[in-house]
């Protein structure tokens, strides 16, 4: 790691306000609401890359292998795959249809310093859980398959390389990175009118009229992924949750406009247009009832039950989601905010 810059600039110009602050190894440079990051050559910091920066790690092949299950699943762990046995997940998504450029982009569920948080409790396993764990997870979810060997190839491959996107991360990264950004939440039931308006004008193009995706034959992967239907993610998956699919769709969607920076879509579009997304037959999760042993862990948005209250599937689908955040808060002495 670099030395830390020892200094704090202050750099007024006309009516903007250019602040550099010296943290770690790393100076942060804010103008209006956007922030840059350098190093102390003033070379821009940013994630580690498959591309320039392996040469000389010691697990270069495992953490490249790796890479290639995140950004080619269907190929390495899903329906293409040439050895039966090694298709694990269920449909023709990528890793990287959520965790986009290959989980390098901040904030699209980013595996920049992701490591560095497991073990973590998780309140739908309502347990301490390692990052194997959490793979799991996706995969039976968002993957609509089944849990991968520990010690396969595969796994070990995309544990090595987040483990490697995680190392020397400074911690105000990590916070820029991980996650998505929040949404205020529109207090109105999701409207599917609205929502399909916002679907036409920004989401159709890539994902078509009826949701599917583009692909450049019946084998090959998607392009752009389906949003709905047998190959998309199962109903247990987080991105089901309609506060959830807002926060993605606003911090990246439409894709190569919207960044954690700069927002196309307002946070009604976003809500609106996640819970049309969402109001499409998917693929049905086996044992969702056993989900979040402790109910009143369960967030607000998870369209199946059972619940620790009385309200109805549908507004726990497609809100107003103030009310039942109200009555844990009132009830439970639980704040919830998604």
């Amino acid at each position: 790691m670099k030395n830390v810059i020892p200094k704090i600039q202050v750099l007024l110009s006309l009516a903007v306000v250019l602040v550099l602050l010296s943290v770690g190894s790393v100076v942060f440079i804010a103008s209006g609401d956007n922030w840059q990051f350098f190093v102390e050559d003033n070379t821009p910091w940013k994630p580690k890359s498959i591309t320039t920066d392996l040469e000389g790690e010691e697990k270069a092949s495992l953490i490249k292998y790796g890479y290639d299950v995140i950004t080619k699943s269907p190929e390495i762990i899903g329906p293409l795959s040439e050895d039966a046995k090694k298709r694990f997940a269920g449909n023709m998504l990528s890793c990287q249809n959520c965790h986009l450029e290959a989980g390098t982009k901040p904030g699209s569920g980013s595996f920049v310093g992701v490591a560095n948080r497991f073990p973590q409790f998780r309140g739908r396993e309502n347990k301490e859980g390692t990052l194997l764990e959490r793979i799991d997870g996706c995969m039976e979810r968002s993957m609509n398959g089944h849990k991968m060997p520990h010690n396969s190839l595969e796994m070990q491959g995309m544990v090595a390389y987040m483990k490697w996107l995680s190392e020397d991360v400074p911690e105000e990264m990590e916070e820029r990175y991980k996650g998505y950004i929040k949404v205020d939440i529109p207090n109105e039931k999701a409207d599917l009118i609205r929502g399909k308006e916002v679907y036409t004008q920004h989401c159709l193009v890539c994902h078509g009229e009826d949701g599917q995706g583009q692909r450049p034959n019946e084998n090959g992967m998607y392009l752009y992924p389906p949003l709905w239907g047998n190959n998309s993610f199962n109903h247990g998956a987080g991105m089901h949750r309609v506060i959830t699919a807002a926060e993605f769709i606003k911090t990246n969607m439409p894709y190569l406009q919207a960044d954690i920076d700069n927002q196309v879509l307002t946070d009604e579009e976003a809500y609106h247009v996640a819970a049309y997304i969402n109001s499409f037959d998917r693929p049905q999760k086996s044992n969702p009832e056993v989900d979040f042993p402790d109910k009143k862990k369960k967030p607000v948005s998870t369209p199946y039950g059972p619940w620790a209250d009385n309200f109805s599937a549908e507004q726990h689908k497609y809100g107003p989601f103030q009310p039942i955040m109200e009555f844990y808060l009132n009830e439970y002495g639980i704040k919830k905010t998604k």
